[in-house]
């Protein structure tokens, strides 16, 4: 398959003028003699609401209001000015910062009650700034930590970066560990893809091993690492790949409630990350395994089911996330027989059990191959 896809990356600029605009409305309204505020969705689990049409979580229709009229209310907003005028200059100097750097930023700020915390506060601020602008972090300049996420298989892109674009295809001109996926999957071109589908493996080791036996080769397959829960970047590129190249998603997780939170992340979004859903879930995902029934059919190594893992799998089964026959009968069953396994359990039957039986069964029985 060739095809040309152009990113549609906002510019700096759209960015810069979204936040100035907010801060506008702040001297707008000090101007009025009004206590300034800013009104954002009620950011709770109990505002969250499951779109079964869409098939991801979204805001629901509560809102919470942060007005100066507290002192701690007046804090948030002067911290909320800072961070503005902070990333409106980073924009206007076409620089970039992690949200860890944004949290030492703010120990120069001269105004000290604008200073964060901790991380978590800063990173919460961003995000609400993310909602009421309507802008995304990545067009912000704003990039997590590394995520080590990468991806290996027959795809051309063309990347744009600070030195200028670059085309790189992500078996022939990289090495074993594959193609690093960049903070802002937008800024990829996807020039020509020969894969016939996409597999997102959650862990290194299984990564490893798929690529070490040929396996994106030998399936014309994209081996996306998820690194234990995927970063945006991870889930923005999975769902282009869908999207734009019409490829099927398949997640590859170990067999715990928590890896199936990792495959509902992509499939349906998450809770945290809830007004970019659209931009990040990919509902069309298929889940390949490690399935309870697993567990059973090859006798793989197994750990008992400790009290967080019953009760985070007694959840699941109230999840609208979850709310099939398939899930409703592998959680039960795990819940039955107390047990969960890795992907590496697979290698019990041999190094080569998972590429050469495992995942082609799997993968023919669901239609992928």
């Amino acid at each position: 398959m060739s095809d040309a896809n152009t990113p549609d990356t906002p510019k700096g600029d759209d960015a810069r003028d979204q936040l100035v605009e907010l801060a506008e409305q702040f001297y707008d309204q000090f101007e009025r003699g009004d206590v300034p505020k800013m009104t954002l969705p009620t950011r709770s689990k109990s505002n969250i609401e499951y779109d079964p049409d869409a098939d991801v979580w979204v805001y629901g229709d509560r809102t919470s209001t942060r007005s100066a009229n507290s002192v701690r209310g007046a804090r948030k907003l002067l911290k909320s000015v800072y961070t503005i005028d902070f990333l409106a200059q980073q924009l206007d100097e076409n620089r970039s910062s992690t949200l860890r750097e944004l949290y030492y930023l703010s120990e120069s700020w001269d105004e000290e009650e604008a200073q964060f915390n901790d991380q978590s506060e800063s990173d919460k601020l961003v995000e609400d700034l993310e909602i009421v602008s309507g802008v995304k972090r990545e067009d912000f300049h704003m990039r997590p930590e590394e995520s080590g996420a990468k991806v290996m298989g027959p795809l051309r892109i063309r990347e744009q970066t600070n030195r200028g674009d670059r085309e790189i295809h992500c078996q022939d001109d990289v090495g074993q560990g594959g193609y690093q996926i960049p903070n802002n999957p937008d800024t990829i071109e996807f020039l020509d893809c020969d894969a016939e589908f996409v597999m997102c493996v959650e862990t290194g080791g299984m990564r490893d091993r798929l690529v070490e036996n040929g396996f994106d080769d030998e399936y014309d397959c994209l081996v996306v690492h998820l690194g234990g829960q995927p970063a945006r970047a991870t889930r923005r590129l999975t769902k282009r790949l869908h999207d734009e190249l019409d490829l099927p998603i398949t997640v590859f997780t170990d067999g715990d409630p928590w890896s199936y939170r990792i495959f509902g992340s992509v499939s349906y979004g998450s809770i945290k990350s809830a007004h970019l859903s659209e931009y990040l879930a990919t509902p069309a995902a298929q889940f390949v395994g490690i399935r309870p029934q697993d567990i059973v059919d090859y006798d793989l190594p197994t750990d008992p089911l400790s009290d967080s893992d019953v009760n985070a799998l007694e959840s699941e089964l109230e999840d609208p996330r979850f709310q099939s026959d398939f899930w409703t009968e592998q959680i039960e069953l795990q819940l039955d027989i107390d047990k969960k396994a890795e992907q590496q359990a697979l290698a019990s039957r041999g190094l080569d059990f998972v590429t050469d039986t495992y995942l082609p069964e799997r993968l023919d029985e669901m239609g992928v191959l």
